[in-house]
């Protein structure tokens, strides 16, 4: 029974690629689901990247310091737009 259980296991688990890692199957393949998922995508990534920001700039400067950058390249980075990576 063991010998049969790896046997069904050998190779056989596969892993979930995402559409964009695939060549060949971009957007323009999925369809309108496609292109909505990668809207929801973008859009929670600039979400994340205005959040990441604001809490730099929030930090005390000590904590700053910490991570070895300065206020003003706090602030920097803070007034950058949500869309500029």
């Amino acid at each position: 029974m063991a010998q049969s259980m790896n046997d069904g296991m050998n190779g056989s688990m596969s892993t979930r690629t995402d559409a964009r890692e695939r060549p060949g199957q971009g957007i323009a393949n999925h369809g309108i689901g496609g292109a909505v998922v990668a809207l929801f995508d973008t859009v929670a990534t600039w979400n994340e990247r205005r959040r990441q920001r604001r809490a730099l700039e929030a930090l005390p400067d000590h904590l700053l310091q910490d991570i070895g950058l300065s206020r003003a390249d706090a602030v920097t980075e803070a007034d950058k737009p949500f869309w500029q990576g």
